[in-house]
């Protein structure tokens, strides 16, 4: 985040990130339906295994330069059930459609002799890829997919694969599916991030041969494999090969799980210009030692700005702000939860500032860390936003708590872009909001005693629905 220099404030804002995103509406955001919390695009919240079924045998699949290994095996059984799914979903949705499997599946090794695709010499190329010029798919056995196995489960194989199919049914839908040579990078890869998101929930309803997946912890490792393979902070969406932030390309997955592959096909220039957020770093937005766009989270005047920032933007609910203060929790009647706290019997916010610290501090390459300020700030923003729960007389605990809690703290956050807000939000902002929302202990979708929804698509969801939308959707979509 960034501080706004306005009325003597020290330094200069940071990207003013959608200036209509409060009150525009976007596709994909459902603004009056009330889910069921038990449930993620209206299926159960499940919590059983995730992966490549038991007992299955392998598909049977025409694979050139491959090594028979694990990291193949994977790659072609995920391929064979994605064509097996567009087989039957093409002409369902696109007029009877036919669709031909890709000609070629192409294997290597990018830690050893390279070979030559798509113009290419793969040789130190850790990647996967759909090539129009001949019809391939090709991936890197050797590094990217056991680093992403090793990192995120196999389902973060089949979820890179998937979307790289999604770029092979854009090839064979043409100008049906609203794409051409012309087209930006970020609609082409939103849409193929669309068309993974639609495999995936045919995956959860059981009908995958090789591989199967919960909704619950299964698809959180799939949303942070999304947050992987994101564009870094800075990165400009019109840059020519830009694929989207996590926050942007979470959304277009969760399109296609919760629609049908014509839901993907709309992604389109309009629909991108209204809802991505990704931008450049503002030419004044400055390194405070924290890497770019990241405040200390333990200087004064960040946490007096981001209170300021509260109160403002919760201000017309009436509620009396609550007090924040530094140290333990004493508390009557709610659990401690770590790093913040609130204690409705006080109204009072407690807050572990060398905790926060380490959440708001970003890791450095190659090592373990924090996430980043945002995350910080906002894990102190959905206590306050408890606090405006109770004194409008909504229950505290509970799932649907935990999900109005975190819709209101992306309200928030959508408050922030405005031009005239202290503190802005900076390029890379939301992204770390998506790490934390996708945290086991995400204190973002908690109730007052910590008590977090199990779903992190969920979490994701109401978090989104609040920046857009503002804080009546979170009451009304939101209300249990």
């Amino acid at each position: 985040m960034a501080r706004r220099a306005w009325g003597g404030a020290a330094l200069v804002a940071a990207v003013a990130v959608l200036l209509s995103a409060c009150t525009q509406s976007v596709p994909g955001v459902a603004r009056f339906e009330r889910p069921d919390v038990s449930k993620v695009a209206g299926l159960e919240i499940t919590t059983g295994e995730s992966g490549p079924k038991p007992g299955v045998p392998d598909a049977d699949l025409a694979v050139e330069n491959g090594d028979g290994g694990e990291m193949d095996r994977l790659a072609i059984n995920a391929l064979a059930d994605v064509e097996e799914y567009w087989t039957e979903q093409l002409p369902a949705n696109f007029g009877g459609k036919k669709f031909e499997p890709v000609k070629r599946l192409v294997s290597y090794d990018s830690t050893g002799r390279g070979v030559d695709i798509c113009r290419t010499n793969t040789a130190g190329v850790a990647n996967a890829f759909y090539c129009s010029l001949d019809d391939s798919i090709a991936w890197d056995r050797g590094d990217l997919l056991p680093m992403l196995n090793d990192a995120f489960g196999p389902m973060s194989v089949v979820t890179v694969l998937a979307h790289e199919m999604g770029h092979a049914v854009q090839y064979k839908l043409g100008s049906e599916g609203g794409v051409t040579q012309a087209t930006p990078s970020i609609i082409k890869e939103q849409q193929a991030d669309c068309y993974a998101g639609n495999f995936f929930r045919w995956v959860a309803e059981g009908k995958s041969r090789h591989f199967r997946i919960s909704t619950g912890p299964g698809l959180n490792q799939v949303l942070a494999t999304m947050f992987f393979i994101r564009d870094a902070a800075g990165t400009s969406a019109e840059k020519q090969g830009a694929h989207g932030s996590a926050f942007d390309r979470v959304a277009a997955f969760q399109f296609g799980f919760a629609g049908d592959p014509k839901r993907c096909a709309q992604i389109d220039d309009a629909e991108i210009k209204a809802r991505i957020t990704q931008q450049a770093f503002d030419a004044d937005d400055k390194d405070t030692g924290q890497g770019k766009g990241n405040l200390a989270v333990d200087d004064r005047r960040s946490l007096d700005l981001l209170e300021d920032s509260l109160r403002d933007a919760y201000k017309q609910s009436g509620a009396t702000p609550p007090a924040l203060k530094e140290g333990a929790a004493e508390c009557a009647d709610a659990q401690e939860t770590s790093p913040v706290s609130y204690c409705p019997a006080t109204n009072v916010i407690a807050v572990d500032l060398p905790e926060l610290v380490r959440i708001g501090t970003p890791p450095k390459r190659g090592q373990k860390g924090g996430i980043g300020d945002f995350a910080a700030f906002a894990e102190i923003a959905s206590r306050f936003a408890l606090s405006i729960q109770k004194a409008t007389g909504y229950p505290l605990e509970g799932p649907a708590a935990g999900l109005r809690t975190a819709c209101l703290t992306g309200a928030w956050a959508g408050t922030t872009t405005k031009q005239t807000a202290r503190l802005k939000l900076s390029s890379g902002d939301l992204d770390e909001a998506v790490a934390e929302l996708l945290a086991d202990k995400s204190l973002i979708a908690a109730d007052v005693n910590g008590t977090v929804v199990p779903s992190g698509f969920a979490r994701v969801e109401a978090f989104r629905d609040g920046f857009f939308e503002g804080s009546g959707l979170c009451t009304r979509k939101y209300s249990g």
